[in-house]
């Protein structure tokens, strides 16, 4: 137990102090020594002398925790069943059957859509599917997790699943291969018209910018002469993927991010080979939940007047973070360095070390300031955190990025309308469906172009789907006049005006549940005020272009 333990602390307090990092570990001696020995006792003495039993491994994690409460709001630890799941999201990758899918409360894993070319497409999985068990034991209300850990497995072995499928009147058995399933990054990608392309990308991981070269590659070949690069809700991922995406959109040798730390060299990441799409104009959204790998692009493109950033301010997450294995696989994952662009802006929202609430408190205040009065906020910015360009532009720091134009919901937007963008009226939506599935499976099997063409709510559906409202958790009512604003409940004429609008975003709700993200991608953009705002952008947007030649 001593040796174990010593080892375990020792580690901790190297990592701390940095002495696994290179830094200067001799000079921090004898204060280490006289601390380690502290931790040390204290941690014998709770095992030993506490009334109750206490489990040493729970011990160690806390006291880390308590470690690095005291730091930056950004390192963590993973345990190791945690570190494995991230190892998986950032290769782009798993062995698993292949399949999208959501658990509703008290229910089972309805397939939203197989993955194209992957194990369960090849078997005859449909999106609509329940998986109602595997390897013979029932999921049915068990919980997402814990129907991925039963799927999931290792390459090439096989797994029952036990299928229900809408129209047969028994359930059946399929036996799967499990393979190696691309995680796509790029979830959408196509023509908004004649000359525009229009790219969204969730996250970046290492397959990200295959599949970034090769959209833009099918989006040249249908006349793309602009593209609009969406990384609205992008979590960030993998430093070099982001690197090597703006690399394909700059020309020359430019600086593209640095990366400065106290224990680690200093980097810079520039861009160095001819690119696929450098001379054409660029837009591109960002919003409160592009963060980190995202900010280090949208930061890029906007130092080098390369590109027109629209949308929200970005999180504001710069601090560079590296992981460090411990002896059960379990991670330390530190703040090692600080991300700044290419003006020398540092991407990190600033913080008090040790005060995370505060520190998140901060970062709202700021998003409701900005959100509610762009001009305002951008007027008190100070002189010192404003920085030029690469062709004398003014750009802000303060952490995150902030667009060359602020675009927000618009505060006299219909309040059902409100309701809509914050998702108040899904669950209407999934008691109408449910009930609605199998005829309209039936009706849009591969049908694709035509349903985005041609579907249009009946007026039966229309009236059915507003009905199944009614008997909602959170019900959705309609009154003559003086709606109760503590409730979905609005006025017919408030469903009349907004009609055409409503109608847009349930048949992107349903192109979801049909076919996926890539057909239903389109049908919400047609009703997101910032995208729809930023097409009017491209005088702006050119004009960018022609500096940066």
């Amino acid at each position: 137990m001593k040796n174990s333990s010593r080892y375990v602390l020792l580690i901790i307090l190297l990592f701390l102090t940095g002495g696994l990092l290179g830094g200067t570990f001799g000079s921090y001696l004898n204060d280490t020594k006289e601390n380690l020995r502290k931790l040390e006792e204290a941690f014998l003495l709770i095992s030993r002398k506490y009334v109750d039993p206490v489990d040493p491994n729970k011990m160690a994690e806390n006291a880390i925790g308590g470690m690095l409460e005291s730091l930056d709001p950004h390192s963590s630890y993973i345990d190791a069943s945690a570190f494995k799941e991230v190892e998986e999201s950032f290769r782009g990758s798993f062995g698993g059957i292949g399949v999208w899918f959501q658990v509703l409360d008290g229910d089972t894993a309805r397939v939203v859509s197989p993955i194209e070319n992957g194990p369960s497409e090849k078997v005859g999985i449909q999106a609509g599917d329940r998986i109602i068990a595997v390897n013979d034991t029932s999921v049915v209300g068990i919980g997402e997790d814990e129907v991925k850990q039963r799927l999931k497995g290792p390459i090439g072995t096989q797994v029952e699943v036990t299928i229900y499928r809408l129209g047969l009147k028994q359930p059946f058995d399929v036996l799967i291969t499990r393979g190696l399933i691309p995680l796509n990054s790029v979830t959408s990608s196509y023509m908004i018209d004649d000359l525009t392309g229009y790219i969204r990308i969730n996250r970046f991981a290492q397959s990200t910018y295959t599949e970034f070269v090769q959209a833009i590659a099918d989006l040249q070949r249908q006349g793309m002469e602009r593209l609009v690069l969406d990384l609205r809700d992008n979590g960030g991922g993998i430093l070099q993927a982001a690197v090597a995406i703006v690399d394909e959109l700059l020309s020359g040798i430019e600086i593209i991010v640095s990366v400065k730390g106290r224990n680690v060299p200093d980097e810079i990441y520039a861009s160095g080979h001819s690119g696929r799409f450098e001379t054409q104009p660029i837009i591109v959204l960002i919003n409160h939940n592009s963060v980190s790998a995202s900010e280090i692009v949208a930061g890029a493109l906007q130092d080098h007047d390369r590109a027109l950033l629209i949308g929200q301010r970005s999180y504001g997450k710069g601090l560079v973070q590296n992981q460090y294995p411990l002896p059960d696989n379990s991670r330390l994952q530190i703040t090692t360095a600080r991300y700044y662009t290419p003006s020398g802006r540092l991407i990190q929202t600033p913080y008090e070390e040790g005060d995370r609430e505060a520190y998140l408190e901060g970062k709202l205040e700021t998003w409701i300031k900005a959100d509610q009065d762009p001009e305002g906020y951008m007027n008190q910015i100070p002189d010192s955190l404003k920085f030029t360009t690469t062709h004398g532009r003014t750009v802000f720091g303060d952490g995150g990025i902030t667009p060359d134009h602020l675009v927000v919901s618009d505060s006299t937007m219909p309040r059902i309308l409100q309701s809509v963008y914050g998702g108040g009226f899904f669950e209407t939506f999934r008691l109408w469906f449910e009930d609605h599935e199998q005829a309209l499976r039936t009706t849009w099997k591969d049908q694709q172009k035509r349903f985005v063409r041609e579907f249009s709510f009946s007026p039966t559906q229309w009236g059915a789907l507003w009905a199944a409202g009614e008997t909602a958790q959170i019900p959705v009512t309609f009154v003559p006049a003086d709606p109760s604003p503590d409730e979905l409940q609005f006025t017919y004429s408030a469903l009349a005006e907004n009609e055409e609008t409503l109608r847009l975003y349930f048949k992107a709700l349903l192109g979801r549940q049909l076919y996926g993200s890539r057909v239903a991608v389109p049908l919400f953009n047609a009703i997101d005020e910032v995208f729809l705002e930023s097409l009017t952008m491209w005088t702006e947007a050119r004009e960018l272009t022609l500096l940066s030649r």
